[in-house]
């Protein structure tokens, strides 16, 4: 009674006009720096930090939680229309959303991200109200070698269930790691395949890595298109919304991507990347059509896009109960915290009940704003299909410029933004993935690190990686995920070479 008690005061604090007010402000710029690619949440939050220096406590972490988790809704808008993750978490919701657009289902494609977004959400917060203190003692078992297993199969997961040849994914992946070794060694302070060039000191980043594959690349392939006469405005067909055949189709992965999201979510570093991998994943491995993945699937966006919402509620679990962040976001948040001195940690709900539970409570308010923005916004989004070519691609041009150039003001990233445009219309033409190369971008820098962690609390053992129950079963799990695919894609060349055979 008395939580419940706690629960229904942070309501009275979350439904003041005051916070209401700051609660669609989060949102609403969230979803505009979710549309904008470059930005991100992390960014937009940093950015608000100096400005609501001053501002009652509550209410500025009121605000700045609605860009985290509004930027997610945002992000998917760019994904399905341009083919433009304007972050990690969105990669896996241009694989189908984007395909989606081509076949004219651009605004069901828009709709099940709102609805699964809204559903993802919601339920994550409600979990994280009933749920939060005895699902962190559970992420304090993960430590440097559970978090490296997890990551391995994050990134077998993607390899090898992104296209119909896992070498091809696994060649993909190779080259992401290895893109995310440059930079400075963290450990050591060395300068690692930096070229002599001073601006690769601090890595490349995952904006100009992913706005030129996807965005840039997807320019060069409709200038081919143009030129050979095969470009088409992309006609909308249907209902705007969701037909009962997608609703059927999506309430599924809605309800598995809110359960994969949360979890994930809950483990410190881990975010949402990881838990729109896994959702796509397991979606494409239960689905008894895999082969429509990557040709329009809606599940593969249904799944991911509640996934994110859900691992941003879960995020909030190890921030507000250890003071531990679940993800970039979440560090910056902290920092708010940190600057109006307040220590997230259990004594936080003690002290301070009325923000944690105003706080949570926003969320709730927050998620239905997002929906009732969002909704309405569908058929105006949709108009981007029909503007003409020659508009569109210089359009994207630009907004891709600007989102590099704003984040650091280094005229070399938008070199490497156009060389990786080359690379993403190669990988194109040549039918290999590029999720796998931008999801080991992301996740290369924490895997190495897991990975070193380990092996320097083992004494160079590499036993620790097989020393508990957690660790055995993401290997095993992994091991299961590659021999499942390889033994379908030797399947279906047998079953091919039979075709042939019998034809000759």
């Amino acid at each position: 009674m008395e939580a419940l008690s706690l629960v229904l005061d942070g309501f009275s604090v979350s439904l003041q006009p005051i916070n209401l007010w700051y609660t669609f402000i989060g949102v609403l710029m969230g979803t505009v720096i979710g549309v904008l690619p470059g930005i991100g949440p992390a960014a937009g939050i940093a950015l608000l930090i100096p400005v609501s220096y001053g501002m009652n406590p509550t209410s500025a972490l009121i605000m700045m939680a609605g860009v985290y988790y509004g930027a997610q809704y945002g992000g998917s808008v760019t994904s399905i229309l341009i083919n433009t993750p304007g972050e990690s978490s969105s990669v896996m919701t241009a694989i189908d959303g984007y395909q989606m657009a081509k076949k004219g289902r651009a605004g069901a494609a828009l709709a099940v991200s709102a609805w699964g977004s809204f559903i993802g959400g919601t339920i994550g917060i409600i979990a994280l109200t009933l749920m939060a203190v005895p699902l962190t003692k559970i992420a304090l078992g993960f430590g440097p070698p559970e978090y490296f297993m997890l990551m391995a199969l994050a990134l077998t997961a993607v390899s090898a269930l992104t296209g119909n040849s896992p070498a091809k994914g696994m060649l993909a992946m190779m080259i992401g790691l290895m893109i995310a070794t440059i930079g400075t060694d963290l450990q050591s302070g060395q300068m690692r395949f930096v070229m002599g060039i001073p601006e690769l000191q601090d890595g490349i980043g995952f904006v100009v890595v992913v706005v030129g594959l996807f965005a840039v690349g997807e320019v060069f392939i409709a200038i081919e298109e143009h030129f050979h006469s095969r470009s088409e405005i992309f006609r909308l067909q249907g209902k705007l919304m969701l037909t009962k055949e997608e609703w059927r189709r999506s309430l599924g992965p809605i309800g598995r991507g809110t359960i994969i999201g949360f979890l994930i979510g809950i483990l410190p570093g881990a975010g949402a990347t990881i838990a729109t991998i896994m959702s796509y994943s397991a979606e494409k491995n239960m689905s008894k059509h895999p082969e429509q993945f990557g040709q329009g699937a809606i599940e593969g966006v249904a799944g991911p896009e509640t996934a994110n919402n859900a691992a941003t509620a879960g995020a909030m679990v190890p921030l507000l109960t250890l003071g531990v962040p679940g993800s970039g976001s979440t560090a910056v948040l902290l920092g708010a915290f940190v600057m109006y001195g307040i220590q997230p940690g259990p004594l936080l709900f003690q002290s301070r009940p009325d923000l944690v539970w105003g706080l949570v409570n926003s969320m709730y308010v927050g998620n239905v704003m997002l929906l009732i923005l969002n909704l309405p916004l569908i058929g105006l989004f949709v108009r981007l299909l029909y503007i003409p070519t020659g508009i569109l691609l210089p359009l994207v041009l630009v907004l891709a410029s600007v989102g590099i150039y704003a984040v650091n003001g280094n005229i070399v990233e938008l070199y490497l933004c156009l060389l990786f445009g080359v690379l993403g219309y190669a990988f194109r033409k040549i039918d290999i993935p590029l999720a796998p190369l931008v999801l080991a971008l992301v996740l290369g820098g924490m895997m190495e690190q897991s990975f070193r962690q380990a092996m320097t609390i083992s004494g160079g053992n590499p036993k620790i990686f097989v020393s508990s129950g957690l660790t055995i079963g993401l290997a095993v799990i992994s091991v299961l995920v590659l021999a499942v695919k390889f033994s379908k894609v030797i399947s279906r060349r047998k079953n091919s070479g039979e075709v042939k055979s019998a034809t000759i």
